[in-house]
């Protein structure tokens, strides 16, 4: 996926922690690139390194445990990895946004929803006047779809429903228009009738503000609906990445074909059992030699036991890390 226009691009990223048992990578050797007004999946397993990744790009880690060891993350052409936390700090909320994973522990309990959504505007806006950064709040509940926000900017974040707590992250993290908005599993404890609704919202101000987004979920049927260009992570790395119709109609990668393979569809007969991937996803402190998903892998080679594969080009935009791509 090479353009110059792109406005954030992540190269060979490689995140650590260090533990007890000494130092995991987390994420190792990821890169892609975000455009303006795109919108880019990553997809995998629990653990695979998606959220990691995220955090990476924001300088959220965990400190002093989280590192990013190697890489660049260019915005805008600038390295975010060498940036002081000053300047960081300028970039982190006003330029590249996040939701956050669970709301009900990103939001403060003991503020009210207003106040919460005030300081992103005191912070980022310049916004001093009470009474404007009052109506501001009430102006983004209202464009997220809250109904009644004037009540709702009163209100605790235990006194409003799932949802309700997820449209409020959305208004916080759009308040001061980001050129990128990174959405960690924003839909996952939403029920479908909800999930729906938020990535119509999602996209429908995508549209209107012109932002790249990255969309972090394990669910294929989401990264079908809502975006361009998608990256396979498993065990820490990409192992593919493509555009999104490329990558439902030719998947390339093993891994990726069992994720596909495992859905259920219309056609698929009642009562039958679905495809599954046997085995388990390694632990990063105890990967397997080679490539991380030979253990697991029905197509395996002997090559693929000691020597780990790169990430090779195998059509237009597309890679895969696997010796039979």
């Amino acid at each position: 996926m090479v353009n110059d226009q792109a406005m954030l691009e992540v190269s060979h990223l490689a995140t650590a922690f260090d533990i007890e048992a000494g130092r995991v990578r987390a994420v190792d050797d990821v890169s892609f690139q975000v455009h303006r007004g795109k919108t880019l999946g990553i997809v995998g397993e629990s653990g695979c390194g998606k959220s990691v990744t995220a955090l990476s790009i924001m300088r959220l880690l965990p400190r002093p445990a989280g590192k990013i060891l190697d890489g660049r993350i260019l915005y805008r052409g600038t390295d975010i990895v060498k940036m002081t936390p000053e300047t960081m700090r300028t970039i982190r909320g006003r330029h590249i946004s996040m939701i956050f994973q669970e709301p009900m522990t990103a939001l403060n309990p003991v503020h009210r929803i207003g106040r919460q959504i005030g300081e992103v505007f005191q912070l980022h806006d310049a916004t001093r006047d009470e009474t404007r950064i009052r109506d501001k709040s009430v102006e983004m509940l209202a464009k997220v779809g809250i109904p009644d926000p004037e009540r709702r900017i009163r209100e605790y974040s235990h006194q409003i429903s799932g949802g309700m707590r997820q449209r409020v992250m959305i208004a916080m993290a759009l308040a001061v228009r980001p050129d990128i908005l990174i959405a960690d599993e924003p839909t996952t404890a939403l029920d479908v009738t909800i999930q729906a609704q938020i990535l119509d919202l999602m996209k429908q101000l995508q549209q209107e503000n012109g932002m790249a987004m990255i969309f972090i979920t394990h669910d294929l049927g989401v990264i079908a609906d809502i975006c361009d260009d998608v990256v396979v992570m498993y065990a820490g790395t990409v192992v593919e990445s493509a555009p999104v119709r490329e990558l439902f109609e030719n998947p390339r990668h093993p891994y990726t074909r069992g994720l596909l393979e495992s859905i259920p569809r219309l056609e698929t007969p009642r009562k039958i059992s679905l495809p599954i991937i046997r085995g388990m996803v390694p632990t990063l402190d105890n990967l397997p030699p080679g490539c991380r998903f030979q253990n697991r892998c029905p197509i395996a080679i002997p090559i693929c036991e000691s020597v780990p594969p790169g990430l090779t080009p195998v059509g237009n935009r597309h890679e895969a890390r696997c010796y039979l791509a």
